[in-house]
């Protein structure tokens, strides 16, 4: 039972072996770079309030990784989609801005989980009754999000103070205070959105285990052919599981705006700039989490802490930024790498499984005959 998550633990350790060997090579200590990283990450009040608040859009992208992959449709565009939902929560902000906080801060999460939503409807509807390959199209519509962007920060929505001094940063004005996530820790980041990615998350466990269209939605992962013949509307559920995982990163998209320091929209012209690669790395986290939306959110926290701990490490040590960015691809490596291994496991004990019952029941035998009895007397 315990061998699955051992193979992700396995994929862990090797890989900071592997990112041992690297900083030895470049004549730093190993031991104490992981310490860095450690308390970096883990060593404190503060430290750890960072890291839950980094793991926080991690979360929440993985928690809709978890709910399209178990419909068998694959997700790429969680950076696209996190781009919509912070666009739309931001316009929300802007229109809205007067509203006391008690209303506009639910007004701005509810407004990112619509424009998530819509991002991720969009390849959905286009995979379910058209065909269109859901990779393919998830993919285009991140660079199609990063231009709407663009164009909108730096035109229409742009800081007017930016056009004054002639700077012309693509930035929002700073967004209303009303829409400001509540600070839950004082002196640290720790932030309401990392309470509301952990409800989504075992929300999400609820809607995909204990509820009738959760179980449409798997049973159209584990055969649509199947689940046509018995009943379910197939392209309805395939477009519902990916509107679904856009909206949890649309709402995280929400959350790494009002949730900031600066309290505005702010690109550098790419999605990284804003989103820090939680797109992608949030399907790194589902998949370490077994694709399970509770098993993602010390998932999520796990990568958060390496992200978070990983600049303290560059610091203690003096080695390159590069070498850091290495570590990471290195960890997200051997993680993916282990998915296929654990689910070897899974197939060969399923199979043990199956054996084992055809050992213990015994073969039916047909009752004999009458006439086969006359014939023998």
């Amino acid at each position: 039972m315990l061998a699955g998550p051992l193979v992700s633990v396995i994929a862990v350790v090797a890989a900071f072996a592997l990112g041992a060997a690297m900083m030895s090579a470049l004549g730093a200590n190993p031991w104490e770079g992981f310490t860095a990283l450690f308390d970096g990450a883990f060593g404190g009040r503060r430290e750890l309030a960072d890291t839950a608040t980094k793991a926080t859009p991690l979360l929440l992208v993985g928690t809709g990784i978890c709910i399209s992959f178990r419909a068998k449709v694959i997700n790429i565009g969680g950076e696209g989609q996190i781009l919509a939902g912070a666009l739309v929560a931001t316009i929300a902000a802007l229109a809205l801005g007067d509203l006391p906080r008690i209303a506009l801060v639910p007004v701005v999460l509810i407004a990112g989980v619509v424009g998530g939503g819509i991002w991720g409807a969009i390849p959905g509807a286009l995979k379910a009754y058209v065909g269109v390959n859901e990779i393919l199209s998830t993919i285009m519509l991140n660079l199609v999000a990063v231009q709407i962007v663009n164009y909108l920060l730096r035109d229409p929505l742009i800081d007017p103070a930016e056009i004054e001094r002639g700077t012309r940063i693509p930035q929002t004005e700073r967004l209303s205070p009303n829409a400001d996530l509540p600070i839950l820790l004082g002196g640290t980041r720790l932030h309401l959105g990392v309470v509301v990615a952990v409800a989504v998350a075992v929300a999400a466990w609820v809607f995909l285990w204990r509820s009738s269209v959760g179980y449409r939605v798997r049973a159209v992962g584990s055969g649509p052919d199947a689940a046509r013949y018995a009943g379910i509307d197939v392209p309805r559920m395939t477009t519902l599981a990916l509107t679904a995982s856009g909206a949890m990163c649309g709402l995280a998209g929400a959350i790494l705006v009002f949730g900031s320091e600066g309290h505005r929209f702010v690109t550098d012209g790419s999605s990284t700039g804003f989103t820090g690669s939680a797109g992608f790395n949030g399907i790194v986290a589902a998949l370490f989490g077994g694709l399970h939306p509770l098993w993602t959110i010390p998932a999520a926290a796990l990568f958060g802490g390496l992200l978070v701990g990983a600049n303290a490490m560059q610091r203690a040590i003096q080695i390159p930024g590069s070498l850091v960015i290495a570590m990471n691809g290195i960890v997200v490596l051997f993680v993916v790498a282990s998915v296929d291994v654990r689910q070897r496991i899974a197939r060969a004990r399923a199979r043990k499984a199956a054996l084992a019952t055809m050992a213990v029941t015994p073969p039916a035998t047909e009752p004999e005959s009458p006439h086969m009895a006359d014939a023998s007397s």
